[in-house]
């Protein structure tokens, strides 16, 4: 029997390398509750722990997960053939996943590869890599009380859809998945939401155009976000709803910056089933110029 959380018990969260203490504090005044560290890679070892931690206790923001790092100055990639490369990666993640553990983060997200990547001979191979990383790293996390959510990704990454990314994680029943909503290019969010269920433990919130992802606040695409929360209601999700978009809008759309409150305003509209407010207005040209899927 599944239990049903009503969406409006959801956390609002957001992913941000904005660590600072005044940026938590700003975040909480504006009603986020929870966040996903995740920065550039050169930035990881900048990470003050103690601080961190001791504000987060401090201020009532919970460390929610730590996005694991998936480039670099040395190309980062579990899946690769590589076995230099694999090795690297894989201390990588191994470091940080320590790091999380360490100070109290439950959740470390992954993708389970780089891109661009074979769609047909030799993909197989590439997931058998990959679905083995993944394996090892999930056994390693329990040292820490950690899991590992693998990210479904797009274009030809590994886990670009539902039936792949199941197979990624199939090693290991300890594995878990971290849903991006602006990443499926070739399945509809019902579907996917509906075949991997219960392993979704964690949320990247952002809307798109269904041509290429895009990470836009949700209302300036085109997902059903009230088909979203619906299936991710009737599957158990008890979980955050994780922004995981800049306050600098993207090349591909037309607005103002963002602020917290904007965040929180919108995932009071997600989670009643509003429509939230929109801001921003997508440039055509700059979206068909980089666009994945050709528009029909």
């Amino acid at each position: 029997m599944v239990i049903k959380m009503k969406a409006t018990e959801w956390i609002p969260a957001l992913s941000t390398g904005a660590l600072d203490t005044a940026s938590l504090e700003a975040m909480y005044s504006a009603g986020l509750r929870a966040i996903e560290i995740s920065t550039k890679p050169e930035l990881y070892p900048q990470i003050d722990w103690k601080r961190l931690t001791c504000d987060s206790d401090r201020i009532g923001i919970k460390l929610w997960s730590l996005h694991l790092p998936f480039y670099g100055p040395r190309r980062v990639d579990i899946s690769t053939t590589d076995t230099d490369m694999r090795a690297y990666s894989l201390e990588l993640m191994r470091e940080y996943i320590a790091k999380s553990g360490d100070a109290g983060i439950k959740i470390c997200v992954i993708h389970p590869s780089t891109e661009p990547n074979l769609l047909g001979e030799g993909r197989d191979e590439l997931i058998d890599i990959s679905s083995e990383s993944l394996a090892s790293l999930a056994d390693y996390a329990t040292k820490y009380d950690v899991t590992i959510a693998v990210e479904e990704l797009p274009r030809t990454c590994l886990g670009n859809n539902s039936s792949e990314l199941l197979r990624l994680i199939s090693k290991n029943d300890k594995l878990r998945v971290c849903f991006d909503t602006n990443h499926l290019l070739g399945e509809d969010h019902r579907s996917f939401i509906e075949a991997v269920g219960r392993k979704i433990i964690t949320l990247h919130v952002s809307d798109y155009d269904f041509l290429n992802e895009r990470h836009w606040l949700p209302g300036e695409g085109k997902i059903d976000w009230v088909g979203v929360v619906d299936s991710l209601e009737s599957v158990g999700y008890d979980g955050v709803l994780l922004y995981e978009l800049g306050l600098t809008p993207p090349n591909t759309i037309e607005r103002r910056a963002l602020t917290y409150a904007d965040f929180y305003n919108n995932y009071l509209s997600l989670v009643n089933k509003r429509p939230p407010e929109v801001f921003g207005k997508p440039i055509d040209e700059a979206c068909l110029k980089n666009a994945y899927i050709q528009p029909k």
